[in-house]
């Protein structure tokens, strides 16, 4: 992923909080030269010195063939975004769009049915927990328990991570407060959250 200096973001800690934040991501594989990629709910875990991303993927859907030993796996999470407007600046310039995202590169492997389960209970703990009347795996009747034999478990090593907030932050303070207020005054979720983003990571501090 292409990141100009002023846009990349390089705080380990900070990267993970925002795939724990924004867990649906897209898994990109290509057979035979034709790219492949699925959107999914995945999970983010250590184990000893290395970190994988793990979770699952229907057995009808033939990418799954290319990730057992693919050491060219691409996961992609995409967090905030919107379009920020020349108009608000102090000066004229381009248009652009703010964002927010994060590239994971690695090697999958296939699970076995019973990590495939474990992952599922993994899976199901961290949306369901906290609910009142929460589902969780050893609550299902087995009936449903057996619809996981129609998915495939997987986990990537991750090997390589590039991660941009491109927020804005080539802009001097004037124009960068402006586009704040502005993207405030859209009364869109999308706008108010790169507002926020903005308002976190300020760099004139």
């Amino acid at each position: 992923m292409y990141i100009p200096k002023f846009f990349q973001v390089n705080d380990f800690k900070e990267i993970e909080q925002f795939i724990q934040s924004n867990s649906f991501g897209m898994i990109v594989t290509e057979d035979q030269g034709k790219p492949l990629a699925t959107h999914l709910p995945l999970t983010f875990q250590k184990n000893g010195d290395d970190y994988y991303i793990s979770g699952h993927i229907a057995k009808g859907n033939p990418q799954w063939k290319t990730l057992n030993g693919n050491g060219n796996v691409l996961i992609i999470y995409q967090g905030a975004h919107a379009y920020v407007s020349s108009s608000w600046y102090e000066k004229e310039n381009v248009p652009t769009w703010n964002y927010q995202a994060v590239h994971l590169y690695g090697e999958a492997t296939v699970l076995n049915e019973q990590e495939t389960i474990d992952g599922l209970k993994t899976l199901l703990t961290k949306y369901e927990q906290n609910r009142e009347n929460p589902v969780l795996w050893d609550n299902l009747a087995e009936n449903t328990q057996m619809q996981a034999k129609a998915i495939v478990g997987f986990k990537v090593k991750i090997k390589k991570i590039e991660a941009a907030y491109k927020m804005s932050q080539n802009r001097n303070e004037q124009d960068y407060n402006n586009i704040i207020k502005n993207l405030e005054d859209e009364h869109n979720s999308s706008s108010k959250a790169v507002a926020d983003v903005m308002k976190e990571i300020y760099p004139y501090l």
